[in-house]
């Protein structure tokens, strides 16, 4: 069975945004060693699920990135670019997206998903997609890039006890600690 993978920042605090969603308070400027643990993250990976919200930025972004040789994220870009994606709304039903597929049903679409031969999943997407998969409790790993910084309100993605095994860390130059948990049953 495929993993499914949880890739997000948080603030150390737990939100991995402010109350309308800013995202300013995250350290964008991450030296090598970070950038060598999200290429060892996706290494693995041959699909990726996403919210629609996230979708709709994150998706033309990489692509563009791709296009641009003078962009020294080019790469990531064009994995980012080629890799599936299936994007989970309830307001759209057909994408109008490069290598992406529109789902609704996130329980039986991500076992399915799970279910088939393939490389690993990679999960990105904004508080309530994320809450929704840890909730449903079909994140297998979960990898929380805790940035060195705490906000007074925002948008958590734990909204219920959920217990956690730490299976490893990580400290960066650029003050993130990665934390590296599965959920415990």
């Amino acid at each position: 069975m495929r993993k499914l993978k949880l890739q997000v920042q948080i603030t150390i605090n737990g939100f991995i945004a402010g109350t309308n969603g800013e995202m300013d308070m995250f350290t964008w400027n991450w030296g090598e060693d970070i950038v060598q643990y999200v290429e060892s993250l996706t290494e693995d990976v041959d699909t990726i699920v996403l919210g629609r919200k996230l979708a709709e930025g994150f998706i033309p972004y990489w692509k563009d990135v791709a296009q641009n040789d003078e962009n020294p994220e080019q790469s990531s870009g064009k994995l980012f670019t080629d890799l599936q994606k299936v994007v989970f709304s309830k307001t759209i039903k057909t994408s109008i997206w490069d290598n992406t597929t529109v789902a609704s049903d996130l329980i039986n679409d991500i076992l399915s998903l799970k279910n088939e031969n393939g490389k690993d999943i990679i999960a990105y997407g904004g508080a309530n997609f994320v809450s929704n998969l840890i909730q449903e409790n079909l994140i297998d790993e979960l990898h929380l890039f805790v940035n060195p910084t705490a906000i007074d309100a925002g948008l958590p993605i734990f909204l219920n006890k959920t217990n956690l095994q730490l299976k490893h860390s990580l400290a960066f130059e650029c003050g993130i600690v990665v934390l590296c948990y599965e959920i415990k049953s």
